[in-house]
């Protein structure tokens, strides 16, 4: 009786190591996949308030050059190589009452791998923000 015990113990335990190793690349996949939208998710949180300060610093006066400056010392862990920034007065000119864009484009590289087969690498981000001009 104990023999025959013994041998379902021993392929259950069988069992649970191949299905182990079934599920345990798609939880991999999946846990690599949710790093990669937070990592996502958290630079474009960061580019969205980059636009917004930089256009807020542009309606009161900041130059174009002050703004990009502004941007780059606060874009805290983004690489400033892949970050594009456009400063725009929507009639060419700044006046008054006028409304002044700022852009922030962002190309972020993936660090995950296999990721890049679903989304794609580096995953482009773009924030814009408008006011105008005090």
């Amino acid at each position: 009786m104990m023999k025959y015990i013994c041998k379902a113990i021993g392929k259950q335990e069988g069992q649970a190591m191949v299905e182990m190793a079934m599920v345990l690349p798609i939880l991999l996949l999946l846990f690599m996949g949710i790093f990669e939208v937070g990592r996502i998710m958290g630079a474009y949180m960061i580019i969205s308030d980059l636009a917004r300060d930089g256009v807020r610093h542009g309606v009161v006066g900041y130059s174009d050059q002050q703004i990009v400056e502004l941007i780059n010392n606060q874009r805290i862990w983004l690489d400033a190589d892949r970050m594009d920034i456009d400063i725009n007065a929507i009639t060419g000119e700044r006046r008054r009452g006028e409304p002044l864009e700022v852009t922030v484009r962002y190309s972020l590289p993936l660090v995950a791998p296999f990721i890049s087969a679903i989304i794609p690498n580096p995953f482009p981000l773009e924030s814009r923000c408008y006011m105008r001009i005090e």
